[in-house]
């Protein structure tokens, strides 16, 4: 059941039964009102219209016998499920006439098909702990817990947060500097609210992430694009671009093309920051899974100048409808960071937060982590099978050295935009290479997610991709 918004001018000379009368009529005709949706009770209409309940009856009855309503026996009032075709040719309102716009089409981000990139192993999360946890603080929560919360994060998830880079990531931090945020995105925003003005250049890696470029630009800053290579961003090229406000990179997985920023280029990036005044923005995408040596710690770890702001996320550890992520920065940037966080929606939902501080401090994170480096193993074995056994001839793997997606190479000829657009007719979901690039695509390729689908799955999509390919070869 809904609430209704019908608005009553009892100062009108049209009778109040009237006015209520053509206030419903007109939601139905308009689609405010859906067939079969219930409507108030007469009784509570009256209450929220403060008017007496003979008006309300009155109007109810007259759109009863002209069927634009309808009774059920011991449920309530509906709009009728089958209203007369006539009925929904009546003319729309003066502010609603003109050319009708088809809806948007709807973003896939909930899309759970083969390939797609950012998606976790979702049947593998242990969601009977997750829900004992969120049940144990649901039923206990505080009535202070149950207020406004502290923009920077509920306490012990922030102290939770710290401890685990501290011992995870190699980063350099305290429970003071870390700020919760609803996801990587977020923390952007934040990072670009205080650090960037209109106007100022930020580098981005060419090519890079699409959502860090929207973000961090979304506020008038300028990106420069800075090619990458085989060691990570090209720092010598960066001095050569003029002056800039800050650098964003994803040193230990590259997104898109998966390398690992080596020491040597970390190093050069750290000393580029520190003669530049400029801020390093650290995005530390699938850190967590490597498959040919050990995870790398962060750069933020190796900074000795406090130039870097550290961006992390749970949402491709755990699952992404969680929307918890954090930002580390600096202790000096601490309070201007924690109000341009409660600007953007004052405070992270209390209850995740802790029940995610007590999934982090009981060590069931740990302990998933390491059990899902294992599932992730057998699943890039499969897509690399597949991939070698069906596709070899017109594709070849760029880098699967980490992370939740294989970056491969197209040959000449096949256009990535083209493929992908194939593939989605199959509900094959995959990223087209291109769309990373700010200027000119050099590459057409593909990112081929393999973290949410099981090895099946992954081998049958494999073989339906090389039947997509076929008018390419």
């Amino acid at each position: 059941m809904t609430t209704l918004h019908l608005p009553i001018d009892r100062a009108s000379r049209i009778p109040i039964y009237r006015q209520i009368y053509d206030g419903l009529r007109q939601a139905i005709l308009d689609g405010v009102l859906h067939p079969g949706q219930k409507v108030p009770s007469t009784r509570a209409l009256a209450e929220e219209l403060e008017v007496s309940r003979l008006p309300v009856l009155t109007a109810y009855e007259q759109l009863l016998h002209e069927c634009y309503l309808e009774g059920r026996l011991g449920s309530g009032t509906f709009v009728s499920a089958a209203l007369p075709d006539h009925l929904l040719r009546s003319p729309a309102p003066a502010h609603r006439r003109g050319r009708i716009r088809p809806p948007p089409a709807a973003r896939d981000y909930g899309g759970l098909g083969p390939f797609r990139t950012s998606l976790p192993a979702l049947d593998q999360f242990p969601q009977a702990v997750w829900a004992r946890l969120v049940a144990r603080h649901a039923h206990t929560m505080t009535r202070a817990q149950m207020a406004y919360g502290d923009p920077a994060g509920v306490a012990a998830l922030r102290d939770a947060i710290a401890e685990h880079l501290r011992a995870a990531r190699g980063v350099r931090c305290e429970a003071e500097q870390v700020l919760v945020v609803s996801g990587s995105q977020a923390a952007l925003r934040v990072t670009a609210a205080v650090l960037l003005a209109r106007g100022d250049g930020v580098a981005m890696e060419e090519p890079g992430y699409p959502g860090a470029r929207a973000a961090l630009t979304a506020g008038g800053a300028r990106a420069i694009p800075v090619a990458v290579d085989e060691e990570g961003l090209r720092v010598s090229t960066l001095r050569t671009r003029g002056a800039m406000r800050a650098v964003y990179v994803t040193p230990s997985h590259q997104y898109p093309l998966g390398m690992s920023m080596t020491a040597a280029r970390r190093l050069e990036l750290l000393d580029w920051a520190s003669r530049q005044n400029a801020w390093i923005l650290e995005d530390d995408y699938d850190s967590d899974y490597r498959y040919v040596s050990r995870p790398l710690g962060a750069l933020q770890g190796m900074d000795t100048q406090a130039r870097v702001i550290y961006i992390g996320s749970f949402s491709k550890v755990l699952f992404p409808a969680l929307r918890i992520g954090y930002v580390v920065v600096p202790p000096s940037l601490v309070p201007r960071f924690a109000d341009a966080r409660a600007s953007l929606d004052l405070f992270s939902p209390t209850l995740y937060q802790l029940a995610l501080a007590e999934f982090l401090r009981e060590g069931h994170f740990a302990r998933h982590v390491r059990r899902m480096r294992g599932v992730y193993m057998k699943r890039r074995e499969a897509l690399l099978t597949g991939l070698a056994r069906h596709c070899a001839e017109w594709l070849s793997v760029y880098n699967a050295d980490a992370g939740l997606h294989v970056t491969v190479l197209l040959a000449r000829g096949i256009n990535d935009d083209n493929l992908v657009a194939r593939m989605a007719a199959r509900r094959l979901t995959a990223t087209a290479l291109s769309a990373c690039y700010a200027g000119r695509a050099r590459q057409q390729g593909l990112l081929l997610g393999f973290g949410g689908s099981t090895e099946r799955r992954l081998l049958e999509a494999t073989r339906i991709l090389s039947e997509i390919s076929t008018p390419w070869r």
